[in-house]
Order: C-alpha cells, then sequence, then structure tokens
C-alpha cells in the first residue's frame, strides 16, 4: 500500500508544470554605430542585415534564480557593395524565477523559454535604436529558438567529435 502512495506522489509531483515569472529585464550594453554617416556615403543604398544570436545562461545565488543574457550583433552592409551601413550590437538580460522544471530539462529550458519571454522587447528596442539611428525601423522577424538551441548542441557534438577524431 506505501509503495502504490509512493508512486502516487511521484505521479502528482511530474503533473505539475513549470512555472516561471520575468522578475527584470534590462539592457546590459548597447553599441550603435551608423558608419554610413560617418563616412559621408550617399547614393543609391540597398541594405542587407545580418543577425547573429547567442544566449548565456546563469544560475543566480537566489534560489530558483536564473539570468539569461541574448546578445545580438545586426550588421547592415549595402548590397552591391557590400560597405557596412551599421552596427547593432546588444546584450539584453531577463531574470526569472523558474519552478517545477527537472534539472536535466533546465538547460533546454532557459534557453529556449526564457528567450521567448523577453524577445518581443528586444524587437522593440532594434526597432526604435535603428529608426533612431537614421534607418528605415528594423523589425526582426520572430527566432526559432528550438532550432537555434538543436544547431548549437549539433555544433557541439561536432566538435567533440573533431576532437576526438584529432587526439
Amino acid at each position: 500500500m506505501a509503495e502504490n502512495g509512493a508512486e502516487a506522489g511521484a505521479e502528482a509531483q511530474a503533473q505539475v508544470p513549470p512555472k516561471m515569472s520575468v522578475m527584470t529585464q534590462f539592457i546590459r550594453d548597447l553599441s550603435f554605430e551608423n558608419i554610413l554617416a560617418q563616412k559621408g556615403v550617399g547614393g543609391d543604398v540597398q541594405p542587407e542585415v545580418d543577425i547573429n544570436v547567442a544566449m548565456e545562461p546563469r544560475n543566480r545565488t537566489a534560489e530558483n534564480q536564473y539570468e539569461v543574457t541574448m546578445k545580438l550583433q545586426i550588421t547592415s552592409k549595402n548590397k552591391g557593395t557590400d560597405d557596412k551601413l551599421f552596427i547593432l550590437e546588444m546584450d539584453y538580460a531577463g531574470i526569472f524565477h523558474i519552478e517545477n522544471v527537472p534539472q536535466e530539462q533546465m538547460h533546454p529550458y532557459l534557453l529556449i523559454e526564457c528567450p521567448r519571454m523577453i524577445f518581443p522587447f528586444v524587437r522593440r528596442i532594434v526597432h526604435d535604436v535603428t529608426r533612431d539611428g537614421g534607418f528605415p525601423p528594423l523589425n526582426m522577424e520572430t527566432i526559432d529558438f528550438l532550432g537555434l538551441y538543436r544547431r548549437e548542441l549539433a555544433k557541439r557534438a561536432e566538435e567533440m567529435k573533431n576532437q576526438k577524431a584529432d587526439a
């Protein structure tokens, strides 16, 4: 009878949904360089934008608190000449209180779910900074954080495989 009670308790605990709240979010670092204006380049400009995104999760000292920093590097070049038009670099952090996520699932949770929560704010800042910097506002498309996570895992697995082959 005690065994069934233990199983029911474990089953009930497994069914508790994850709980997440965004405690705060902020710009840690922001840089916008309008190269076009600095060089005084004129004429026909056809911007081509390259966006690189990286995530940095870390534990905080308080229990169940985590910080996730989204690092963006956005470079715009003129399509015909490859001359740089602008560079935007931003580190945007969110501090999260997370409960009921098993430890083995915490890493993907931090790199997929947490960025999804702060991305709309990042998008808005990029929009405003590019507009205020003298360019048409850059409307970033939604980022597939699951796909980004999977690519990063595949890249690390390939690097590990190459390191073992070299050894």
